[in-house]
């Protein structure tokens, strides 16, 4: 590393600090005097963006943004285009923008599409290698056109970027994306995420020398080499709301629903003659601060038992299965001994009402314990703590003390969620017993990859069962882990939903699996996705997506449960055509080869057959972007570019002290910036040094 990089590092850090909560990184200099455009603080009223200036006291309005989504539900498959519309408010001629935003979608989304919209002229988005198109973006940036790029920097956060807004312009970026419907305990959902939560950045901050740094709050570490990409700025909330959204949903679930009901959000629902829903907010627009949750149930004797779809495209078929197995009420069963070991998130972001319905979550769950069990609890926050050295007996004695324990958990410090995995999977249960992890956080964490590597080499014999608890969890981590862990995934996002998801949760750990699921009558030409079926609970779907060049009439599906063989028939023959099968079975694809990645499989190999599905696809992933630009330059070669990260909501109930102020912090963020300025103006000081006596 030389010194002139150290001198960067260390002047980054600077604005880092300087800047503040205004988040400003200029791309070609601060030289902005327009005295009719700036504000006072004493000038705004509600939530405004502002960047400063070089007049004391006087303040830039910055880019604005504001989201449209509609989503159209037809069976099991939804397609959602999201607008983004990015406004230069601006009237100054000079003051030239690009526009950073960072968001989240559903991690199962399939992103497919892109166009930027002028006006009325439409400029579609091109699929490419990530780095070619971030080489795309780049040049036309400075050349002075409009253009647009969106990234995939998580499965579930992506980074839109818009160059060249001129003054008092308005750019339009529409983003389209396709996925299916969650099928659970008798209800279909749709999760359309809002905001993209603080996550807590383990590790040492570094600079990289081949990775230009993002635009968030945190430095990049050796841990989580992108962090300064998926921590964008936090508004404070006394300044109010910010980036409102609308939403518009054409529900269509091919029967006759019997409720529709949104848990976080007051909804309209219009029922159209030919059967459809016409759902939109009841207000006109929200703030986006919390996640977006459609649920419908079918009405009385139409719950689906069995749903196939196929599709042709090109020379190739694919389908979609949808099975269900026998409920459980429909068979006896026989309570099994467990070994639970209840793990609480208690970190700085959990303050505020998550902490609270985590905790009436566990106390539910401690309270369901019989008198064959063992058990245990562990919180974590900066540091572990473990109840007893080791699982114990439920007796009128440990019980007693684990309900005074949780009663006087408290919510402060960071998540340093390692430790307490691993302390989770450490030993073994008596062979008398079914071992069980259940892990209550709102999974705001950024090594995931670090976490899925403990759970692969450590998981042993235990199950893990992860419950998201808050407005906007990490829904990705907890629902890979669940898998990684041969678990479920839970939500709970309000108090009100915590006796009847717990429920729901203690019905799935009471009751046998259905396991060593397989399918018969599939030959070696058939791809199938999920390659493996994972364990499954009750209430929960077997769903597999194939694809090969010709699809057989019938496929068996076999499995156990419990001890009991359980088997279904398929007939795929004359099936129900239905498009984009194969945008869903690429998606699966990209998300089983990223999984075999993670297993130790090289990623230059897996690189490469990911960006052949992708590009084939028109697909958004890890290694491939989508890139509009505009033919004809706008801004004049001799004027400058202000860049602005737009700031994000903080999820809604959560304490913006308890995680961005110091010393208790869900976040390492600003505490690594300030140890890492001293580390790297200390290593400046004697590069100096050296250089002088040299």
């Amino acid at each position: 590393m030389t010194r002139h990089l150290f001198l960067r590092a260390t002047l980054a850090l600077f604005l880092s600090l300087g800047a503040g909560s205004l988040s400003l990184a200029p791309a070609c200099g601060n030289e902005l005097e327009q005295p009719d455009q700036t504000l006072a603080l004493s000038e705004v009223n509600g939530g405004r963006l502002l960047f400063k200036t070089n007049q004391p006291g006087r303040f830039l309005p910055a880019p604005t943004l504001k989201t449209d989504v509609r989503i159209s539900v037809t069976g099991l498959i939804a397609r959602a285009t999201v607008s983004q519309e990015f406004l230069n408010p601006s009237l100054e001629k000079d003051a030239w923008a690009e526009g950073i935003y960072v968001f989240p979608l559903p991690d199962t989304a399939a992103v497919d599409h892109l166009r930027m919209k002028i006006g009325k002229r439409i400029i579609e988005g091109q699929i490419k290698e990530k780095a070619e198109a971030k080489k795309v973006y780049e040049q036309a940036k400075q050349e002075g056109k409009r253009a647009s790029l969106v990234e995939q920097d998580r499965p579930n956060i992506f980074t839109t970027s818009v160059a060249n807004i001129g003054p008092g312009e308005r750019i339009t970026v529409e983003i389209e994306y396709q996925e299916t419907i969650r099928y659970d305990q008798g209800a279909f959902s749709l999760r359309f995420p809002m905001v993209v939560g603080p996550r807590y950045i383990p590790g040492t901050p570094v600079v990289m020398e081949d990775q230009p740094p993002g635009n968030g709050w945190s430095l990049d570490t050796d841990r989580v080499p992108d962090a300064s990409r998926i921590t964008p700025p936090v508004a404070h909330p006394s300044n109010g709301p910010i980036n409102p959204v609308s939403l518009d949903i054409d529900l269509a679930p091919g029967f006759s629903p019997g409720t529709i009901e949104s848990p976080y959000h007051d909804i309209l629902t219009i029922a159209e003659p030919d059967g459809r829903r016409h759902i939109t907010l009841r207000a006109d627009r929200v703030p986006a601060d919390r996640d977006f949750v459609l649920t419908w149930k079918p009405a009385a004797g139409q719950a689906p038992t069995l749903s196939v779809f196929r599709e042709q495209r090109d020379d190739a078929q694919y389908a979609f299965l949808m099975a269900m197995p026998p409920a459980g009420q429909d068979r006896p069963f026989t309570p099994v001994a467990r070994e639970t070991i209840f793990v609480i998130d208690t970190s700085g972001s959990m303050s505020g009402t998550s902490i609270e319905q985590a905790k009436a979550a566990l106390l539910l769950a401690l309270n369901r314990l019989t008198a064959q069990d063992r058990f245990n609890v562990i919180q974590f926050n900066s540091v572990t703590h473990v109840l007893f050295s080791q699982a114990q007996p439920v007796t009128p004695q440990t019980l007693r003390k684990a309900l005074h324990y949780v009663d006087n958990l408290k919510a402060n410090g960071g998540t340093e969620i390692l430790p307490a995995l691993k302390m989770a999977l450490k030993g073994s249960a008596p062979a008398t017993h079914l071992r069980q992890v259940i892990f209550l956080t709102d999974g705001q964490v950024s090594n995931e990859d670090e976490l899925f590597e403990i759970l692969r080499t450590q998981l042993g014999t235990s199950r893990l069962f992860t419950i998201g608890i808050g407005s906007a969890p990490n829904s990705h981590f907890m629902r890979k882990a669940a898998e990684f862990g041969r678990g479920t995934f839970t939500h709970i996002g309000s108090t009100s939903e915590v006796q009847a998801q717990m429920d729901a949760i203690f019905r799935k750990l009471e009751r046998p699996a259905l396991t060593d699921l397989h399918i018969e009558g599939l030959d070696g030409q058939i791809e199938m996705f999920p390659p493996r079926i994972p364990d499954l609970y009750e209430g929960e779907p077997v769903v597999v997506v194939l694809k090969g060049p010709a699809l057989p009439e019938t496929v068996t599906i076999q499995g156990m449960i419990g001890s009991a063989p359980w088997t279904a028939s398929i007939t795929l023959k004359d099936s129900e055509h239905r498009e984009g099968l194969s945008v869903y079975w690429a998606r699966q694809k990209i998300a089983a080869l990223m999984d075999q990645q993670r297993y130790g499989q090289d990623e230059a190999a897996t690189k490469q057959v990911v960006l052949d599905v992708a590009l084939a696809h028109h697909l958004v992933s890890k290694y491939s972007s989508l890139v509009a630009v505009d033919v004809t330059p706008v801004r004049p070669a001799d004027k400058l570019l202000q860049l602005h990260a737009i700031k994000t909501n903080l999820p809604d109930g959560q304490d913006y002290q308890a995680i961005f102020g110091l010393p208790q912090t869900a976040t390492s963020g600003q505490l690594q910036i300030l140890l890492g300025l001293a580390v790297l103006l200390a290593a400046w000081l004697m590069w100096s040094l050296r250089g002088r006596i040299v």
